[in-house]
């Protein structure tokens, strides 16, 4: 019998809002207020973002050391991050989310997030709602233990998102043939995913994937209102 998995993406997904920005603007005050001066160089980092001039990758490494800095140790960025996580579970989980990572829970599937949000703080939402497993991006650390902006691998996000799944499956000891995967995403960054899973599901998507969705035959849910 194969074991069942539900994936989950997180931003629109679970959450009413992106949670990137939010959690460096949260942290920029808990911790430097300062740096919230420097707000309109993450606007302009987004414009370069735009414009092409540098990737998602690039621009969450800016932004993170804009308004957190080179480096911080772990014990003080802790706390900020469960403040976060516990504002984010108050505040912008959707009850549909809520309602659909309980009924997959109760049916026996192994809850897995996968999200292109830093796992510092996605981790910490995730254990909140019940969730089993993350696959996140991950950040590094200097060589004094600090946690710092750069990407450690891949931006989880698109094909990289596969990719890290399909890893992520590997170490854990599980073909893919041996599993059966729902798979939950509101963006059309995920189609590769929800193409490779075996129960496609778009949830409060936008437009492109809604049509995609559509001609595809996945089912198109919305957890929004």
């Amino acid at each position: 019998m194969k074991s069942a998995l539900a994936i989950y993406d997180m931003d629109r997904t679970i959450t009413r809002r992106a949670t990137y920005t939010p959690f460096l603007i949260h942290a920029a005050v808990q911790l430097a207020p300062w740096r919230l001066v420097l707000i309109p160089f993450v606007i302009l980092s987004m414009l370069a973002y735009v414009l092409k001039l540098i990737d998602r990758g690039r621009l969450k490494e800016i932004n993170y050391t804009l308004l957190i800095g080179r480096g911080i140790a772990p014990e003080r960025l802790e706390p900020v991050i469960e403040s976060f996580a516990e504002k984010q579970i108050a505040t912008n989980i959707m009850p549909g989310a809520r309602a659909s990572i309980d009924a997959d829970r109760a049916a026996g599937r192994r809850l897995v997030m996968a999200t292109a949000s830093y796992r510092i703080y996605a981790a910490a939402i995730a254990r909140r709602l019940g969730f089993n497993d993350v696959i996140a991006t991950e950040t590094g650390l200097d060589a004094e233990g600090r946690i710092i902006a750069r990407i450690e691998g891949s931006n989880c996000y698109g094909d990289s998102k596969l990719a890290m799944i399909e890893a992520w499956l590997a170490r854990e000891g599980l073909s893919r043939e041996a599993v059966h995967i729902r798979f939950y995403s509101d963006h059309i960054s995920d189609s590769v995913v929800h193409r490779w899973a075996d129960e496609p599901v778009a949830t409060n998507a936008h437009d492109r994937l809604i049509r995609l969705a559509k001609a595809e035959g996945w089912e198109v849910l919305d957890w929004s209102r």
